[in-house]
């Protein structure tokens, strides 16, 4: 019983039992000091000794609908209550059910699901089926992309939390450059001006490591932890169209931007964009039970009608999980939630504008629905970074102090490099945004300090 434990030191013997027992992702294990949440609720959640906090990243992007709706907790006990478990061979009806829904909600001709636990395992089943199916064997990503923490997903990405694993990396994963207009490779003055050199790029790689080896190209549907960086105009239907030119697959990731985080279902709907494949995760549950899913083409899935599909997990379609999704995605229709996340995305960007001619440290702010992140800079003309790519301990001295700032104001959010997210639940009110955003420029103080004219 822990009701006539004092707050302070039931807080002291979890913080001690986590730090004793349990390892942190991302961190070195000392000196660490995490929130200890008790409880969520909408868009907060609280710990122990009361504190509420403003989830201003929705978790790491995944929980869209909020903290704590009760309609999943009931749909999870209903399906526990029926059938916890099978193996993956077996059929159960909240299987079909999924499946089904999301055939409807997908792109046209995108049919037939395969379920994981997560995304990294998505993006690993999506690069050995792209290999499967065409028989080639090399993979273009982006260099500016997370995938997933797994070796293949690493791989793919080009995030640098994968270097120290560099030389076990998989094999046959070819980077090309991002169409970062910010900070545009190739010097260009801004895409409504420019060649779209980041696609003639991608044409010269696919050209140089041989159209006959290439399976498959893999693009974040919008871009999310390396910066939300938007793809120009028209950016992706030219790489479709590369795709379809070369015979090479277009598997989307849409692990983060799924499930109406950017004011659609999926963010390649936007782009006017069918890919082959689709990576899935996070929104689907909305983080409230592990689950995954590639999406295939019927083209893709046909071929395994009298082929084996060598491709399988122990936990593929866990009747849980799956019961899970179905209430979740019921309640982003019967809430109008991802039509609330465009309103919203579109009323922070106005109020993003008229921040940035307050706060001098904002360099760029770069926005799909509720999927935006705030770029800051030490000057605007030079553009030079608060903290550099991959900064090191001591260059993250400023954007600590921010990030700081924020937890003792009471909100979480994704703090990396020079980026603080702004990605709150699907849920979220205009007032709430307010709160959010009050918060965030009463941090942005500390790092206006740092700019120079």
């Amino acid at each position: 019983m822990t009701e006539n434990i004092p707050p302070q030191t039931l807080s002291s013997d979890i913080l001690r039992d986590n730090l004793d027992y349990t390892l942190f992702s991302w961190s070195k294990q000392k000196g660490i000091n995490p929130i200890l949440v008790e409880k969520g609720q909408g868009v907060y959640f609280y710990d122990y000794e009361g504190k509420k906090y403003l989830d201003f990243s929705s978790g790491l992007m995944n929980v869209n609908i909020g903290h704590g709706h009760p309609r999943v907790a009931a749909a999870v006990l209903q399906q526990m209550n029926q059938v916890s478990y099978v193996t993956p061979s077996c059929a159960t009806k909240v299987r079909g059910d999924l499946g089904k829904k999301l055939s409807e909600i997908a792109p046209p001709g995108i049919t037939k699901t395969l379920f994981t636990t997560g995304g990294a395992e998505a993006i690993e089943n999506a690069i050995k089926l792209a290999r499967l199916y065409t028989g080639k064997h090399k993979i273009l990503a982006r260099y500016r992309a997370f995938h997933g923490a797994s070796y293949g997903a690493m791989s793919a990405g080009g995030d640098p939390r994968k270097l120290p694993h560099d030389s076990q990396q998989v094999g046959n994963i070819v980077h090309i450059e991002d169409p970062y207009c910010y900070r545009c490779p190739w010097s260009q003055p801004g895409p409504d001006t420019c060649g779209r050199e980041c696609v003639s790029h991608i044409e010269r790689v696919i050209q140089f490591e041989g159209t006959e080896t290439v399976a498959a190209i893999i693009m974040e549907g919008e871009s999310g932890t390396s910066g939300c960086i938007k793809y120009p105009e028209g950016y992706l239907k030219q790489v479709r169209a590369l795709c379809d030119k070369y015979d090479i697959l277009f598997i989307a990731d849409e692990v983060m931007s799924g499930f109406g985080r950017t004011g659609h279902w999926f963010a390649v709907n936007a782009h006017g964009v069918i890919p082959d494949m689709i990576a899935t995760a996070k929104g689907i549950t909305a983080g409230y039970l592990p689950l995954g899913a590639l999406m295939v083409s019927d083209k893709i899935a046909a071929r395994f009608d009298d082929q084996v599909l060598w491709l399988g997990l122990t936990y593929s379609a866990h009747p849980v999980s799956c019961a899970a999704a179905l209430e979740v995605l019921k309640i982003y229709e019967d809430e109008n939630m991802i039509a609330n996340a465009a309103e919203m995305g579109r009323y922070i960007d106005r109020r993003m504008k008229e921040m940035q001619a307050i706060h001098p440290c904002i360099g760029d702010f770069r926005n799909t629905g509720l999927l935006g992140c705030i770029e800051l800079v030490k000057n605007r003309v030079t553009k030079e970074p608060m903290a550099p790519y991959n900064a090191t301990a001591s260059e993250m001295s400023i954007m600590n102090e921010v990030a700081a700032c924020l937890r003792k104001l009471g909100m979480y959010t994704f703090v990396r490099w020079n980026y603080i997210f702004i990605a709150p639940p699907l849920c979220i009110t205009v007032e709430q945004i307010e709160e959010g955003l009050t918060i965030i420029s009463e941090a942005l103080k500390i790092a206006d300090k740092h700019c120079y004219l």
